[in-house]
C-alpha cells in the first residue's frame, strides 16, 4: 500500500512541511479582472494585499478544475500509489469538495479518501499534516480517517476582520443580513461551524478592538481549559505582522502550557476577509496522536485522558 496526501493552497502549508511530509498542494485560482492567478504561484502574499489596497476591481475565487485534479491522480497512479487522502477547503466555503466527491465516484484506478475539514487555513493545514505524519508512520487508511475525524472534533476558531464587507461581497458570511446593520463603530467576532456545515458566521460584537481582543481571549481560555488532551494553537494574520507579534507574545505569556505556531492568511482566503484580519485556530496537539517513538496510537479518541 502506498498513500499520497493532497490538499489545496488555502491551507497555506509551509514549503518545509510540504517537503518533509510529502504533501502535495493544488493551487486555487484567483480571478481578478481579466486575469487568473494561481494562489502563491502567480501572485505572492505581500503582493496580493498591496494590490488589494489600491484595486478598483476586487478579486473573486474559483475552484481548481477537474483537469488539474486529474493531473495529480494520473501522477499518483503512474508512481504506484494505491490510495490518496484529499483534504480541501471547507465544503461550507467552496464547491470544490462537491466536485471532488464526483471525481472520487468516477475514479477506479486509485482509492480516494476524501476528508472535509470544515475549516480552512491553519485548521486545514493541521489536518493535512496529521495525515502526512500518519502516512509516514505506516498507519492504515482507516486509522488515518479515524484520527482526522477525531482532530476535527477538537477544532475551533475565532477571528476578527478589519472590514466585514469583503465577506459580505463574496457571500461567505452566513448571517450577513442580520449583522450588517449594526456595523458602525463595531468590531465583529467571527467563527466557523467546524462541527456542522463549516460556514463562517459573526458570533459576537464589541465596540472597539481592545474589547474584541479580550472577548476572543476569554473565549479561548474558557474553551481550552480542562481539556483531557494537549492543545496546539496557530495565530495567523492577513499581512499584519505587528499585531501578529503582539498576539503571539501575549498568548504565550498567558497560556504557557499550550503550543503556539504562526501562519498566514494568504491570497485566496484574503479575497474574502481582506487585510488586517487576525485569527486563532486551535485543536488537539497533532503530536499527541503518536507515542514517544513516533508510532500512531491506534484507536485514540480525544475524550480520553492522555497521561
Amino acid at each position: 500500500m502506498k498513500i499520497a496526501v493532497l490538499t489545496d493552497s488555502s491551507a497555506y502549508l509551509s514549503k518545509e512541511d510540504q517537503e518533509k511530509y510529502h504533501i502535495d498542494v493544488i493551487p486555487i485560482p484567483i480571478i481578478w479582472g481579466d486575469k487568473t492567478y494561481k494562489d502563491l504561484i502567480d501572485i505572492g502574499y505581500e503582493e496580493f494585499y498591496q494590490k488589494l489596497e489600491h484595486a478598483e476591481t476586487l478579486p473573486t475565487t474559483s475552484q481548481p478544475s477537474t483537469g488539474e485534479v486529474q493531473k495529480y491522480l494520473d501522477r499518483y497512479v503512474d508512481e504506484g500509489y494505491t490510495d490518496v487522502f484529499i483534504i480541501p477547503i471547507s465544503s461550507g466555503l467552496s464547491s470544490f469538495y462537491s466536485s471532488l466527491v464526483n471525481i472520487a465516484k468516477e475514479e477506479k484506478r486509485i482509492k480516494i479518501h476524501l476528508f472535509d475539514p470544515k475549516i480552512t487555513c491553519a485548521g486545514e493545514a493541521d489536518a493535512a499534516l496529521l495525515a502526512g505524519k500518519l502516512v509516514q508512520a505506516g498507519a492504515s487508511p482507516d486509522l488515518i480517517m479515524h484520527d482526522l475525524e477525531d482532530l476535527r472534533k477538537t477544532m475551533d476558531i475565532r477571528f476578527m476582520v478589519d472590514d466585514l464587507n469583503h465577506l459580505k461581497r463574496t457571500g461567505r458570511l452566513s448571517n450577513a443580513t442580520s449583522f450588517m446593520g449594526t456595523l458602525l463603530h463595531i468590531k465583529p467576532i467571527l467563527s466557523m461551524d467546524v462541527q456542522g456545515e463549516g460556514k463562517i458566521s459573526a458570533i459576537a460584537k464589541e465596540r472597539q478592538y481592545k474589547r474584541a481582543y479580550k472577548h476572543v481571549q476569554n473565549d479561548f481560555a474558557k474553551l481550552t481549559s480542562e481539556m483531557p488532551y494537549p492543545i496546539q494553537c496557530t495565530v495567523f494574520d492577513s499581512l499584519d505582522p505587528v499585531r501578529e507579534k503582539e498576539w503571539l507574545a501575549d498568548y504565550r505569556e498567558k497560556f504557557p502550557e499550550i503550543k503556539f505556531n504562526t501562519a498566514i492568511i494568504g491570497p485566496v482566503v484574503g479575497v474574502h476577509v481582506g487585510q488586517h484580519t487576525m485569527a486563532l485556530i486551535w485543536c488537539r496537539d497533532v503530536d499527541s496522536y503518536f507515542d514517544e517513538n513516533g508510532k500512531p496510537i491506534a484507536g485514540i479518541n480525544s475524550k480520553e485522558v492522555q497521561d
